[in-house]
């Protein structure tokens, strides 16, 4: 049953967040980006000195576990054969998690997250006693107090422990996963891969395969990217609310807008501009939008295809080239698997403008936005995610850095030296809307067509809009500005 369950909740091409983790999809909503009024007093803002991170005792987490070294017992590594025909038989073999339990070998909690992950709720109970006794931590008392997820709660935890993977980790990841979804091969085969296989999991749905331009959905369910979709002029979108998002890009005189309302059912799109062809992919969970030209790319002779794998990387959608199967980091566009990481495929990036309609309607009159039904007859919900995550991140991912609530929306961008500065949008915008300074660490940020955009020395710079917590996580350093007080 437990596998079935995953089949069942992979079906759709959306999967909403349950109780049970088999069921959860990689998708989260994002905070509007709006103007803000209180803007009395702002005058330039300087940067706010990086905090350590937390002790273990000021997030109340559990004392790290003794690690072992050394290869994994027998009696462990010979009840791995049971877990995938056990599963598919309806429920995890119980000598699995005994054995496991037994083992007094911390580094196996990243196996009992995987299992919790993939298996259904009738397994969760010996699965949670194998972590509570490998680890000490009282996973079940957890749980019941506040309804956490198990396999997010447990996962967490390794996290912020950091505890290392058992040896021949990947090799029992990648039988697992496979058996769930073998068009992974090429990803969980690369022995290469730049890819932590700790913090990989599961987003809730398969991968979307289909061919450039297949508008159709997918048979077992997946995150439909939209191909080249049909524009209209930005007289004909009043159909789009004025105060709703836009992702907006610009480039050689065109400027086209990708409503956030089709960017959060889509999540990927393909499309051509000013003769480029061009990938954005819109991460939810991170609550971040990324455009990556995929023309020019050493090592294919045609423009990539990018999709998405159903994967995550903390909390971060891992998308892939259709014809390569080349994994990528959705946040940094760099190839991180396969043939295009092995030739160091790093994809150029193309900014974006996070504005509301009107404001971007007004600076490019002339420009065009996705067609209402997205040139594919479909409709959309202004709000087809519903506050889903609004209690914060769903998936696991790194402790939050406190300086900022997580779902801050900030403008990170990196300075000339490589420094990460962070930039609160709201906060940003008020000190401009009143005349003063954004700047920092020779980063000069400025209003762009409702949004924001960043220069250096006068030039204008990629910026990367996110959640606090998502950018914080993959920039652990990163300065943070906020405006100076008056008085």
């Amino acid at each position: 049953m437990a596998w079935l369950l995953i089949f069942v909740a992979a079906s759709c091409t959306r999967a909403e967040p349950s109780a049970s983790p088999v069921v959860g999809g990689d998708s989260a909503t994002s905070d509007a980006v709006a103007a803000t009024s209180d803007a009395a007093g702002a005058a330039r803002g300087v940067p706010e000195p990086t905090t350590p991170a937390a002790s273990d005792a000021e997030w109340d987490l559990p004392a790290r576990p003794d690690i072992r070294s050394g290869q994994i017992a027998a009696s462990v590594t010979e009840t791995f054969a049971f877990v995938v025909p056990s599963l598919r038989g309806g429920a995890l073999d119980a000598r699995v998690a005994a054995a496991l339990g037994a083992s007094a070998d911390a580094r196996l909690g990243w196996v009992v997250s995987d299992l919790l992950r993939l298996s259904g709720p009738d397994d969760y109970a010996p699965l949670i006693d194998a972590f509570t006794r490998i680890t000490g931590a009282d996973l079940a008392r957890a749980a019941a107090a506040d309804g956490t997820d198990v396999w997010k709660e447990a996962t967490d935890l390794l996290i912020a422990w950091d505890l290392p993977a058992p040896p021949g980790y990947l090799a029992f990841k990648r039988e697992l996963f496979l058996a769930l979804e073998p068009r992974w091969a090429p990803i969980f085969s690369d022995a290469g891969a730049d890819i932590d296989w700790r913090f990989l999991s599961w987003g809730g749905v398969l991968p979307d395969d289909r061919p450039l331009g297949d508008d159709g959905a997918c048979v077992r369910g997946c995150i439909p990217s939209l191909d080249d979709p049909k524009m209209t002029g930005a007289s004909e979108g009043a159909w789009y609310p004025d105060d709703r998002i836009v992702f907006g890009v610009s480039l050689g005189g065109e400027a086209v807008a990708f409503p956030k309302n089709i960017m959060e059912v889509h999540e990927m799109v393909n499309f051509t501009i000013a003769g480029r062809r061009v990938a954005m992919a819109y991460c939810t969970l991170c609550g971040s939008a990324e455009a990556y030209f995929t023309d020019r790319v050493p090592g294919s002779t045609d423009p990539l295809v990018m999709r998405t794998s159903g994967l995550l990387f903390l909390s971060n959608k891992v998308m892939y080239d259709l014809a390569s199967w080349s994994a990528f980091d959705t946040f940094n566009g760099r190839a991180v698997s396969g043939p295009l990481h092995r030739a160091g495929v790093a994809l150029p990036r193309l900014n974006i403008v996070v504005s509301r309609w009107d404001a971007w309607r007004v600076a490019h009159p002339a420009g065009t936005i996705v067609a209402a039904d997205g040139g594919i007859g479909r409709t959309y919900e202004l709000d087809p995610l519903n506050g889903r995550d609004d209690n914060g991140p769903i998936f696991p991912v790194r402790r939050s850095d406190t300086r900022l609530a997580p779902h801050v929306q900030v403008l990170g961008v990196l300075a000339a030296d490589g420094s990460a500065v962070a930039f609160p949008v709201d906060e940003a915008r008020a000190v401009l809307a009143a005349g003063g300074e954004v700047r920092s660490d020779g980063i000069v940020v400025e209003a762009d067509a409702g949004g924001l955009r960043a220069t250096i020395a006068g030039r204008s710079i990629p910026t990367q809009q996110a959640f606090w917590f998502a950018w914080a996580q993959f920039h652990p350093d990163s300065a943070l500005w906020t405006r100076t007080k008056p008085g």
